[in-house]
């Protein structure tokens, strides 16, 4: 089996960033998804979000998104990386990581201000709504638009070196 794209990505480099993971086109219709790799710690070397963390950003996120008015009929998909270090973010359309920058700025600052019950996080709306930490949510948000957002350069939005 051919190694897939994101395992191509020398993670003992890779920094909190917002990096285009990857481009598709339905063979079919020609349709274009464009998927961004958000992220907030840097692999490998820095702690890993806490589930209950990531789950908040995820309910406020997806929540954030499928809400802006520039933006959400693009949004295919928000979520979270299995490894816990960011998210995925995928748009129809072919995008880049500065024309995303503006929205993902506004995303985590909407996290990172957030007050009050995290949207979808009742026992009716969603499967595991105890494992919500929005403290936490509110600490990685405030950390990735400080630390990298407000200063994302080109180095924080190409990937580094590739794997063999």
């Amino acid at each position: 089996m051919e190694r897939i794209a994101s395992f191509s990505v020398d993670h003992t480099v890779l920094e909190p960033g917002v990096y285009l993971s990857r481009r598709d086109e339905d063979p079919v219709t020609g349709a274009v998804v464009t998927t961004f790799d958000l992220r907030m710690t840097a692999p490998n070397r820095e702690p890993v979000m806490d589930t209950a963390a990531v789950h908040a950003l995820e309910h406020l996120g997806a929540t954030f998104l499928r809400n802006d008015p520039q933006w959400a009929n693009r949004v295919v998909y928000f979520g979270p990386m299995g490894c816990r270090t960011g998210f995925y973010l995928v748009v129809f359309g072919e995008c880049t990581p500065q024309e995303v920058a503006d929205v993902v700025m506004r995303l985590f600052r909407f996290a990172r201000d957030f007050e009050g019950e995290i949207p979808g996080a009742s026992p009716a709306e969603c499967g595991n709504y105890h494992d919500a930490d929005l403290n936490q949510a509110k600490w990685w948000a405030r950390r990735y638009v400080a630390d990298t957002l407000e200063g994302l350069d080109e180095a924080h939005t190409t990937y580094p070196a590739l794997l063999d």
